[in-house]
């Protein structure tokens, strides 16, 4: 009996112990976490905007025809401005909208106008851009499209295939807005996508999920976005077949998908084109002012230890460096605009 008692005696110390030493590591890996988020540059993805070329034309589509709702208006010129967007001899019409709880800032050049998209831009060239706003009935919301005479991008609405467990179930369409600027609407499966967007609503718009870029190689996009900047992968996906090559137009595409998100805001995803790979690269020449221009507005803690963190990886600025505004009418006062390693424009900006 004493010989039992001493083996049961040694199995529950090993226990406790085994316990204490998970509940420790976990905690160590929560307080790292949480270490490391408090220590990212990027607080916030503040959402994302473009350039069109008929605001009013712009704000009717997002109004009408998706729902988005005005919410505020400024237009600013002047030489931080110009600064700012490397532009010289700019005068901008910027328009915030907004849907749900995410924004869409649109912005038109009333000097210097700029040159539009490209006629022949295809999904997997690297200037291409989407947002992804969610729906909560996606034939609902093609036939509402469709009424409104939308530019297909897409065949038509696809379905992602059961086979491929990180995507199964999604619902999505491309479209494009009156500039030929893409959209997506897409509409997760129960299982999938952020809770707040299977919460009961009236709505048939529901918000924004991310902006979606084409990378030419993720792993250098990586060091970028999640190593300089802190954002953290969150998803990753690899899609190919029929439904994935309809949705993108792109005959025989295969992506690799990797979404990163911060603290808070949408998301960032990542679209690699592993086959084909003839997608071309971003136009050297392409300024603020042309329709081709979208900009992700990203908060950060702080802007002079984010301009040092982007100057050591010698990226692309649009702006001369950090670029303190006169009033706030854009809602910073201070920012800067970069390019990212594909030419994708990102606006970091400091409260």
């Amino acid at each position: 009996m004493i010989r039992n008692s001493q083996f049961e005696w040694k199995i529950l110390r090993a226990i406790l112990t085994l316990s204490l030493l998970l509940a420790f590591s976990s905690f160590r890996a929560s307080s790292l976490a949480a270490a490391s988020l408090e220590q990212a540059l990027v607080a916030e993805v503040r959402g994302a905007g473009f350039t069109v070329s008929d605001m009013d034309r712009a704000v009717d589509f997002y109004s009408r025809v998706l729902m988005f709702e005005k919410i505020s208006e400024t237009e600013v010129w002047g030489q931080e401005y110009e600064h700012l967007q490397g532009v010289f001899g700019l005068r901008m019409r910027v328009v915030r909208m907004r849907l749900g709880a995410e924004y869409l800032d649109l912005t038109e050049y009333l000097a210097p106008p700029g040159r539009p998209i490209p006629a022949d831009s295809r999904s997997n060239d690297r200037w291409f851009q989407h947002i992804a706003i969610i729906v909560s009935d996606l034939d609902r919301a093609y036939q509402r499209l469709r009424a409104h005479d939308v530019t297909h991008a897409s065949a038509g609405p696809q379905r992602l295939p059961d086979w491929n467990k990180n995507a199964a179930g999604i619902e999505a369409f491309y479209f494009k807005d009156p500039d030929g600027h893409t959209l997506e609407i897409l509409q997760f499966p129960p299982d999938k996508g952020d809770p707040k967007w299977h919460r009961p609503a009236s709505s048939l718009f529901l918000g924004i999920d991310h902006t979606a870029i084409v990378v030419e190689d993720t792993e250098t996009s990586l060091r970028f976005y999640r190593d300089a900047l802190g954002l953290r992968v969150v998803g990753e996906s690899e899609n190919y077949g029929p439904e994935q090559e309809r949705l993108n137009n792109v005959f025989g595409a295969r992506l690799r998908i990797t979404t990163l998100r911060a603290e808070a805001g949408p998301a960032i995803e990542f679209l690699e084109y592993l086959s084909p790979r003839d997608g071309r690269p971003f136009p050297t020449d392409a300024r603020a002012n042309d329709l081709v221009h979208w900009q992700t507005q990203l908060l950060t803690r702080t802007m002079d230890e984010a301009d040092r963190q982007i100057r050591s990886g010698h990226h692309r600025y649009i702006s001369p460096g950090v670029v303190s505004l006169p009033e706030d009418k854009l809602g910073f006062r201070k920012g800067l605009l970069v390019r990212d390693p594909d030419g994708h424009a990102l606006q970091l900006v400091e409260e």
